[in-house]
């Protein structure tokens, strides 16, 4: 083989491979392209999330000074899929409570699962903590919400979610939610008493979602 013949294979060797790049770059875009359509087209909406009411098993500041808190609520929060085509994986999802922005409860994890189309899921987490220490600013001011008997608390669930479009499933997307908790302690009439010191509150709290 002379070296003209070799530069003629080498060369023709180069033109194929970039052939198969350019045909596979093309075959991609054409993929992504028709997932955006997709995507466009049915127009997915973030799911809508309702804290229904909260049970109160304990809630008390104790310590010299008062900055320690023991808390234990157990919340029903709803989850509904407004999509009619698209289904949501819940892969991880955390709930817990926060006061003027300071968590004082433990993350409580809900269980992985699928929500399909239009459905709603109806979750029933415990959220608490025991002698979670309180910012000095945040004690004098929670001490002084349950001497009037009210407290304002941000109940929060962070996750991880994928989106399902027929066989497609997309990468995870954070999941932020937040509900606001407004927990009358002083007036035993706003709730319903369900047990020893347990009193259960109607909420129907729509929820704030960022995806």
């Amino acid at each position: 083989m002379t070296s003209k013949d070799c530069g003629s294979h080498t060369h023709s060797r180069r033109k194929l491979i970039r052939r198969i790049i350019w045909s596979t770059i093309f075959i991609l875009f054409i993929i992504f392209l028709t997932i955006l359509l997709i995507w466009a087209i049915l127009q997915p909406s973030k799911p809508r999330f309702i804290l229904q009411d909260a049970t109160v098993y304990a809630f008390n500041v104790s310590g010299n000074p008062p900055n320690l808190l023991t808390s234990n609520f157990q919340i029903t929060l709803s989850s509904r899929n407004p999509n009619d085509k698209i289904g949501i994986y819940y892969d991880r999802l955390d709930v817990y409570a926060t006061y003027h922005s300071q968590q004082i409860t433990f993350r409580t994890s809900i269980p992985p699962t699928y929500q399909g189309h239009k459905e709603v899921n109806i979750w029933s987490p415990f959220v608490y903590g025991t002698s979670v220490p309180v910012a000095p600013f945040n004690a004098v001011s929670l001490d002084g919400d349950q001497d009037n008997g009210a407290v304002t608390l941000l109940i929060r669930a962070d996750g991880r979610v994928r989106w399902k479009v027929g066989t497609f499933i997309t990468g995870k997307y954070h999941l932020y939610v937040k509900c606001l908790a407004y927990i009358n302690f002083g007036n035993k009439a706003a709730g319903v008493i369900v047990g020893d010191n347990a009193v259960k509150y109607t909420l129907t709290s729509s929820c704030s979602v960022s995806v």
